[in-house]
């Protein structure tokens, strides 16, 4: 019956496109997606890699999800790491689970993210 995930939706606060756009697709290398005009209006952005898409949207009053979190696959988790480090974000290396490198950071708005080495 349930297929797959077609996407993540984040929350962002009112106005906070091109912050999301700087990150998203500054920093991951992700493309950002057209959405209908009728879902523009409400603000946020789109964003694909792959098979992965996330979105924000627009909530008020804005809280982050600090707790709540994607976890995203990559292939090359060393690589990502050097990304958020060139662009000055922090993130923090996790080894609870045996086998499994992965890492945490939050995005510009104080949304957490989980990266998983493939």
């Amino acid at each position: 019956m349930l297929a797959g995930l077609h996407h993540v939706q984040v929350a962002v606060p009112l106005g906070a496109e091109d912050v999301s756009r700087a990150y998203y697709v500054g920093v991951l290398g992700m493309t950002e997606l057209p959405k209908p005009p009728v879902l523009a209006a409400r603000g946020g952005c789109w964003f694909a890699a792959g098979n992965l898409e996330i979105h924000t949207g627009v909530e008020e009053p804005f809280a982050p999800a600090r707790k709540a979190h994607p976890g995203i696959v990559v292939t090359d988790i060393d690589a990502v790491a050097a990304a958020l480090t060139g662009a000055g974000h922090e993130y923090t290396w996790d080894d609870t689970i045996p086998d499994r490198r992965r890492m945490h950071t939050f995005d510009p708005h104080g949304n957490r993210l989980e990266f998983i080495q493939q």
